[in-house]
């Protein structure tokens, strides 16, 4: 397949120079569909995963869109988390550095569990481009000390999450401040049904690109353990047992479900970190350092961990409730087996988790099915065994009947002549099998 150059895109020289700098050789798939987009001043909505280039496919085409002789708010970018924010507005540093736009270019970040007084403080003028987390940048907007009206450009970055986090409200109202026309980039690892009506209101005809180019790194074991009418703790807890893991992250998939599986495994002796939207800023900070500083070996948490904070060394990922979108789970594995290291993937499954593993299967996944016995790892059946039989029958009985040899003459008694020979050769296809 032919690979894409940035030369294509009609972005300023200035702007090629720092895609030299960044050492970018290709465009990734989203960023081929966004930044034509967004340079067409389109509004869009992006589905892909992290780690696909799609900061830079908003970034890049944004900065070629700025007017430097203008002091007043042009592009805004939200993100759900402090570490998300603070992240993006790395990369926007370091355009600024490379272009060398440091007297020419202002940019802000405004995040929250910091003094909002000392955020008033830094605004003698309008800053070009903003990174925020919603909440902090709304209380600015309603303190008159951000005109959001000027604004051609808001991104809203991991969408669903936003959701989750109950921020869309505040998004809503930052948005009705906003100039009718001002262009509407959502990016989201899925387009949730709840968050349709906020889509349909402030968006009359987005561009949609969904990205479905990511699979797991081949370096991480994908291994399905059955829950059967097990507690998730009890099974959660054996794992523990059976692994010595450098960090291990365990997902659940709501608030109430981490309180309740942290503490339960306190009550067995495992101390866990525990990460979800519900915690305070101040509060995450400090499981972050503890996290950092190697105190905890486990840590219990929401998809938040997945995608809204960096978390690095993690050697397994344990989802004790499997995730409702493939998406989802691609994020969270995504979480070990960085940076070329190994890792383990290990899920608890159910009957209702199987139309997800059918689907994650056929995106090349595979997965080995285990059980902890006597405190050891035990393959046992796999998950789709049935299925595997079945699919194995159909292509035997296929096979026989190409193997039937044909009559050059049609004569009476020839189709149960060549029945007779297909259930022949198929025995002996199965003998055959069977010692192999």
């Amino acid at each position: 397949m032919e690979k894409h150059n940035f030369k294509e895109y009609k972005l300023d020289d200035w702007v090629h120079q720092v895609i030299d700098k960044l050492h970018f050789d290709h465009p990734t798939p989203i960023q081929e569909k966004v930044i034509p987009a967004v340079l067409r001043h389109e509004s869009v909505i992006g589905q892909s995963h992290t780690g696909s280039g799609k900061t830079h496919a908003f970034l890049l085409p944004l900065f070629n869109q700025l007017e430097m002789d203008k002091e007043e708010v042009q592009f805004v970018i939200t993100s759900p988390t402090r570490e998300l924010a603070t992240q993006i507005f790395d990369e926007v540093k370091k355009i600024i550095d490379y272009a060398q736009l440091e007297d020419n270019v202002s940019a802000k970040l405004f995040i929250g569990g910091t003094d909002k007084k000392r955020s008033l403080g830094k605004l003698k003028t309008q800053p070009q481009i903003i990174v925020a987390t919603p909440g902090r940048l709304l209380d600015l907007i309603e303190d008159d000390a951000i005109n959001m009206y000027t604004a051609k450009s808001f991104v809203i970055d991991e969408a669903d999450l936003m959701l989750d986090l109950g921020l869309i409200t505040e998004i809503d109202k930052m948005l009705v401040r906003a100039k009718e026309s001002i262009q509407l980039l959502v990016f989201s690892a899925t387009i949730p049904e709840r968050l349709q009506p906020f889509l349909k209101k402030y968006m009359a005809n987005p561009t949609n690109f969904h990205i479905q180019d990511h699979f797991a790194p081949e370096t991480i074991e994908h291994r399905l353990v059955p829950l059967r009418h097990r507690q998730i703790e009890d099974v959660v807890y054996q794992i523990a047992q059976a692994i010595n893991p450098y960090l291990a992250i365990i997902f659940v998939n709501s608030k109430e479900a981490a309180n309740a599986l942290a503490k339960a495994l306190e009550k067995r002796q495992i101390k866990a970190g525990l990460i979800h939207g519900g915690l305070q800023a101040r509060e995450r900070k400090r499981v972050l350092k503890d996290i950092q500083a190697l105190k905890y070996q486990y840590i219990v948490a929401t998809d938040l961990a997945a995608r809204g904070i960096d978390i690095k060394g993690v050697s397994h990922v344990i989802n004790a409730q499997m995730p409702k979108e493939e998406e989802f789970y691609i994020h969270r594995i995504g979480r070990t087996a960085r940076a070329g290291m190994e890792g383990t993937a290990i899920n608890l499954y159910h009957e209702e988790d199987l139309a997800l593993l059918n689907k994650l299967t056929s995106r090349k996944i595979e997965f080995t099915t285990y059980d902890i016995v006597k405190g050891e790892w035990k393959e046992i059946k796999a998950w789709n065994e049935r299925n595997l039989r079945k699919k194995s029958g159909h292509d035997v009985d296929q096979e026989a009947w190409r193997r039937v040899r044909k009559p050059d003459k049609v004569k009476p008694g020839y189709k149960k002549k060549m029945k007779w020979q297909h259930e022949k050769i198929k025995k002996q296809m199965k003998r055959q099998n069977k010692k192999k």
